[in-house]
This record gives C-alpha cells, sequence and structure tokens, in this order.
C-alpha cells in the first residue's frame, strides 16, 4: 500500500558517546514526494530549545556545538543526560510533524559500565560478588526503568528512576568496588 501522506517518525541513536546525540528518521514520505524545510528543534535536558537543520532519510548526528553550549577553547562538551523533547517537522510545518520525548543515558550507563568492569567476576568470595552483582542488577533495572517510562511518555517517573539508580550508582562505585 502506498503511502499517500509522510508518516513522521523519530529514532533515537545510540552513539556510544557522552559528547553526541543522535536521531534517525524512520518516517515514511510518499514516492516522489518533495521534502520541504525538514527542521528539527531540540529541547537538551535543562537547556533552551534550539531550532537545527535535519536531513531526511538518515541519521543527523548533533554536539556541543548545535547546541550553543560549547566554552570557547573546549571543542566539545560532554551532553546532559535526562529528557530530550525533539519535534520534527516538514511544510508546510502546521501539518506535518511528529513530537517525542527521550531519555539521554549516556553518562549513567558510562558510570555503569565502570563498575560493572571493576567488579572482579573471578574473586573467591562468592557470597560477596554475588550480592554487588546483584546491586548491579538493581541499578541496570532502574536505568532500563527509566528509558521505558520515557518512552511511555511518563516524564516524571523516568527522571524520578534515573535519579534512584543515579544515587545507588554513585554509593556502589564510592564504597563497594573502588572503581573511584
Amino acid at each position: 500500500m502506498a503511502v499517500t501522506q509522510p508518516i513522521l517518525d523519530l529514532m533515537l541513536v545510540d552513539t556510544h558517546s557522552t559528547f553526541s546525540i543522535g536521531f534517525a528518521d524512520i518516517s515514511q514520505y510518499p514516492t516522489n514526494m518533495p521534502i520541504v524545510s525538514p527542521t528539527i528543534e531540540i529541547t537538551p535536558s535543562g537547556f533552551p530549545t534550539v531550532s537545527l537543520e535535519f536531513n531526511p532519510n538518515s541519521i543527523n548526528i548533533y554536539t556541543s556545538e548545535n547546541f550553543g553550549f560549547t566554552c570557547e577553547g573546549v571543542p566539545l562538551q560532554e551532553l546532559p543526560d535526562g529528557i530530550y523533547d525533539v519535534k520534527y517537522s516538514i511544510a508546510p510545518s502546521y501539518e506535518r510533524f511528529v513530537v517525542k520525548s527521550f531519555i539521554r543515558i549516556d553518562k549513567i550507563m558510562e558510570s555503569f559500565n565502570t563498575a560493572f568492569m571493576k567488579l572482579d567476576m573471578m574473586e573467591c568470595d562468592g557470597p560477596i560478588q554475588e550480592q554487588k552483582r546483584k546491586e548491579l542488577d538493581t541499578i541496570y533495572y532502574y536505568i532500563q526503568g527509566a528509558v521505558a517510562a520515557a518512552n511511555k511518555c511518563a516524564p516524571d517517573l523516568a527522571i524520578k528512576m534515573y535519579r534512584k539508580a543515579n544515587t545507588m550508582l554513585t554509593y556502589f562505585l564510592k564504597n563497594k568496588c573502588n572503581c573511584i
């Protein structure tokens, strides 16, 4: 069945970097339809909305330079974790747009991966290691809960779960694995 009207959609792309965020255009466009004035408006967590160029049918990567919060003399800044509100539109924008919210978790996952890699899986004291693994599993559960809540348009719950995971992870890193 041929698409007669564009169906706009975006997907968050994991860039595996705390310095960038990516969005893939997974929209469906009618055959031979010109895509006019593609624009993305992004509201990074804790920062004002910026309107940026967007390349349809591709993956678009953005950094602190795009958002306007790069410090002088520093090429790139880490992007904050948290809720990012995104609006993708094409002309006429009043008819064709999609609005989505995503939670960025790159910084907390970097810390989680540090804790995980510092966990000595071969340690002889099995019960202690098992308890540490259970704590990391619980932290990961909260992180994934934050992602699920954000995907289901529950940003308050997403932030609550993210903060719980972050608190637990910070404690774990400082007190349980000699990671820092």
